[in-house]
């Protein structure tokens, strides 16, 4: 048997708002995966050590601040740093249609935002795992 996939759910910079983040948790735990949830005021370089640490599969980053182009671009600096390439990004919340190419370019592996339905999150986990491969 195959362990469970490890994801690490974490809210970086001011945004103070974490209902969102705390249901896909609920839902990654009831499909079987194994998840770890920061809090809220994270900063990228607390984020990517526990993430490095806790050795996890995906790592996703909730953001409604706004702040997505100046987080994201310093949480893959800091995985490459880290030799932590293989740690899989997606990013959800709120992000402007105009910024979904430019954080896919950086290595953001997906985007899944506030109007996704729950299964299809659980699903996008998966595939980007198995799309990855054992480590």
């Amino acid at each position: 048997m195959s362990s469970p996939i490890r994801v690490l759910l974490a809210k970086v910079g001011l945004d103070g708002h974490d209902r969102g983040v705390k249901v896909v948790a609920r839902t990654l735990r009831d499909a079987g995966m194994d998840v770890i949830y920061t809090g809220l005021h994270r900063t990228p370089e607390e984020v990517v050590h526990s993430a490095v640490q806790e050795d996890v599969d995906v790592l996703g980053i909730s953001l409604l601040s706004g702040a997505h182009m100046t987080i994201c671009p310093r949480i893959m600096d800091l995985l490459r740093e880290q030799d932590a390439e293989d740690t899989i990004v997606v990013v959800g919340g709120v992000v402007p249609d105009d910024d979904v190419e430019p954080l896919k370019k950086m290595g953001v592996k997906d985007l899944l935002l506030q109007d996704t339905p729950p299964n299809q999150i659980v699903e996008t986990l998966q595939r980007l795992v198995a799309e990855r491969g054992p480590r």
